[in-house]
């Protein structure tokens, strides 16, 4: 017996090195474009915070140095049309004209100008001062201060945005790294999706058809599955299971040449034996009845010496058929020798047997082998019976034959039980 191969392209199949060289290059391909998308946040962070660290915060330190100087340049100021004396005029003098040609103060147009006309104001102020270069100084004055607190704003305005640029650059960094971390997370998942769908649900099934795989089953059958390696081993499991099945009817033609007879399809001899020992020890364990008997069809050699051994062979083989027709199942019966019969009638008495053999002649004679050519052929057959309960087999047989020789002399076609000695 062999099972038809699949057709090779009925469904299409890949290799699972292949497929996971694929979902390989895949994630591959997503890690790096990934990693390469985060990675230009990353940059801009990375020079941000440089222009941050190397010019942004220079210069916001500048702003607030020019800041604090032009505040020490006003008080300084103050100090000169307040001094008491001349020496503290000049010492007063000395710091402004210090603080306005700073290199800090000098750079930035709008401080320079700023410084050099306080300094030249300053300097044309006589002591004490009149109210109207106090009303001067103070239009100066609030010049200054105005503008120490513009440059101090300036500074803090540029770190606030280079700042908030550099959040919103990390903040849009941190957003890119979790939308990679959830596509990875995705494709992971998708990964172990497929990998339980395609290799570990197909493997589960695998195990559970192995686990019950029996000769005396049906074809397991498997839903097409793409991996080629899955298919592979289902195919093979097919084809195993086909072996089995042809070793198991090797098997069972084996048992039956070994316990039957090859014409009849009756028990052998050798079969039979063993079963009537088996029964005849259940009959005495139980102390049931049970009838043994031997049966030879009449005139047999006639048949093949005139007919042919084919048609004496049809006569055999209508018999049996006939034999396996009307006998009860637990009834044992095999082909003893030539054209010999030998029978086990367990739970039943040798009158029983008797009845029951007068049937079976009966039935013989209504429905006699018929040969090809349409001939009936009329044919009988002598049975002796033997009581065996409580002896043994072969001493049981002995006397069925005995009876059997009876029945043969005393005109054939008929049953004759022999009865033991003790009359039981």
């Amino acid at each position: 017996m062999t099972t038809p191969a699949k057709p090779a392209d009925a469904h299409r199949t890949w290799r699972a090195g292949r497929v996971l060289l694929a979902l390989t290059c895949v994630f591959a391909v997503i890690t790096v474009g990934g990693v390469g998308w985060l990675a230009v946040d990353l940059y801009a962070v990375g020079v941000a915070a440089g222009r941050l660290q190397g010019e942004t915060v220079p210069w916001t330190i500048e702003r607030q140095r020019l800041g604090r100087n032009l505040e020490q340049l006003r008080l300084e100021g103050q100090r000169v049309l307040t001094a008491s004396s001349p020496a503290g005029r000049q010492d007063a003098l000395f710091l402004v004209h210090m603080l306005s040609a700073q290199p800090g103060m000098a750079d930035d147009p709008r401080t320079a100008g700023l410084a050099v006309e306080v300094e030249r104001f300053l300097q044309k102020v006589e002591s004490p001062a009149t109210p109207a270069d106090i009303r001067a100084w103070e239009v100066l004055s609030s010049r200054l201060r105005l503008m120490a607190d513009d440059l101090s704003v300036e500074g803090g305005k540029r770190m606030s945005r280079e700042l908030v640029r550099m959040s919103g650059e990390m903040e849009q960094a941190s957003y890119k790294l979790l939308f990679n971390l959830a596509l990875m997370a995705g494709f992971m998942a998708a990964f172990l999706l497929v990998v339980r769908r395609y290799l570990i649900r197909p493997l589960q099934r695998i195990r559970q058809v192995l686990s019950a795989l029996d000769a005396r089953q049906p074809v397991p059958a498997f839903p097409p599955e793409p991996m080629a390696e899955i298919r592979a081993v289902e195919d093979a499991i097919v084809r195993f299971h086909a072996t089995l099945r042809e070793n198991d009817e090797v098997r069972l033609r084996l048992e039956r040449l070994a316990t039957t007879d090859g014409l009849t399809g009756l028990f052998n001899r050798h079969h039979f034996m063993g079963l009537a020992a088996d029964e005849m020890a259940r009959a005495a364990r139980y102390g049931r009845p049970i009838t043994v008997g031997i049966a030879d069809l009449d005139h047999f050699k006639q048949v093949n010496d005139t007919l042919g051994h084919a048609a004496g062979d049809h006569v055999l083989q209508t018999f049996a058929r006939l034999l396996g027709d009307t006998l009860r199942q637990t009834d044992r019966v095999c082909r003893y020798g030539g054209e010999e019969f030998a029978f086990v009638f367990p739970e039943t008495t040798p009158d029983e047997a008797l009845q029951l053999g007068e049937r079976l002649r009966a039935r013989l004679l209504e429905s006699p082998p018929v040969l090809a050519d349409g001939r009936r052929l009329a044919v009988t057959f002598s049975l002796g019976l033997a009581d065996a309960s409580g002896c043994g087999l072969e001493d049981s047989l002995a006397r069925a034959d005995l009876g059997l020789y009876e029945a043969k002399r005393a005109g054939r076609n008929r049953t004759v039980v022999t009865r033991r000695p003790d009359g039981l």
